[in-house]
């Protein structure tokens, strides 16, 4: 849907009222909130109820929610409509405090709870991880889960590549999973 948003407001939450009026076409599937995060605790919720509303009556497209605060879905439950994947970032199973976000663990437990049957995984920028992280997604039951590197060149603590590609592996084995940017770590 562009960045045009941001060259306009920067990054402070915005409710951008000619994206609402915008017709969807049919079969467009459309990144709600790309370079935002909607659903975070600033975001006031007549802001998300607006959005959702708009959207129930633009069922031709699908829609496509990324947060790192899914615990927010709860809230709305009841306007979701079966064009609608709920996704959550969940770069690794450690913890790392690179943000103010919730946890690893607070998001996976939020998706593994939430009884939605599309669901998305964004594994984005990947960071190194334990074991234990297949099966927290094969817990969440997504439909796909995204998997990439940091694209910024801001030498978090990556996995080595093979790492990621058996996880790759072992994630195809139960759910469809799409790559990009898959690369060295920075330090190998």
């Amino acid at each position: 849907m562009g960045v045009e948003p941001y060259k306009t407001h920067g990054f402070r939450p915005t409710l951008v009222e000619w994206r609402l009026k915008q017709r969807m076409r049919k079969h467009e599937f459309i990144f709600v909130s790309d370079m935002g995060d909607m659903w975070g605790d600033w975001v006031p919720k007549e802001w998300i109820e607006r959005v959702l509303k708009t959207l129930r009556w633009k069922p031709d497209a699908s829609y496509f929610f990324l947060t790192k605060n899914p615990r927010r879905y709860r809230e709305f439950r009841g306007l979701f409509t079966d064009n609608m994947v709920l996704g959550a970032t969940i770069e690794t199973n450690r913890v790392y405090n690179l943000s103010r976000a919730p946890t690893p663990k607070e998001r996976f437990e939020e998706m593994s709870r939430m009884e939605w049957k599309h669901k998305a995984i964004v594994i984005e920028p990947i960071l190194d991880f334990d074991s234990e992280f297949v099966s927290w997604i094969r817990k969440i039951q997504p439909e796909t889960v995204h998997v990439g590197y940091d694209n910024y060149n801001c030498r978090l603590p990556e996995p080595r590549l093979s790492k990621t590609e058996t996880l790759v592996e072992e994630l195809r084995q139960f759910t469809q999973v799409e790559t990009r940017g898959l690369r060295k770590a920075w330090f190998e």
